[in-house]
């Protein structure tokens, strides 16, 4: 694989864009490594899962360009983009990422606020008198 993949994930509000080419192993979100911009450790094996899954962590240079939502969503999106972009590499990786659900669109999003009341599903306080 000497040329450049690419592929989307979204979740919630966000939006990942990968470009996955072969590497050693780093990983560079919005141009920071992934430990600067996931500080977090579960975050950081979130991203990781769908690597892990195939053991091919060290084989790849993940380049991501990241936007929208919280970190959580975005952690999730960029899980997704990877997952969809190895399939893209070799489709022999399918079965296991399907089999671990790396593969399927989170389509829960947040529900729309309503006219007339507080939030989306609240009402305002009823009052008979």
């Amino acid at each position: 694989m000497a040329e450049m993949i690419n592929a989307i994930g979204r979740r919630k509000a966000a939006v990942a864009r990968v470009y996955v080419a072969a590497g050693a192993g780093n990983i560079t979100i919005n141009k920071k490594d992934l430990q600067a911009y996931f500080p977090s450790s579960i975050l950081q094996f979130i991203v990781k899962q769908p690597l892990n899954e195939i053991g091919v962590a060290e084989q790849y240079d993940i380049k991501v360009t990241l936007c929208g939502g919280g970190y959580k969503g975005q952690a999730e999106a960029l899980r997704l983009a990877i997952a969809r972009a190895l399939v893209k590499i070799d489709a022999e990786n399918k079965p296991a990422l399907k089999k671990a659900g790396f593969l399927t669109r989170d389509a829960r999003v947040v529900e729309r606020k309503k006219p007339g009341q507080p939030k989306a599903r609240r009402r305002f306080q009823f009052s008979k008198r």
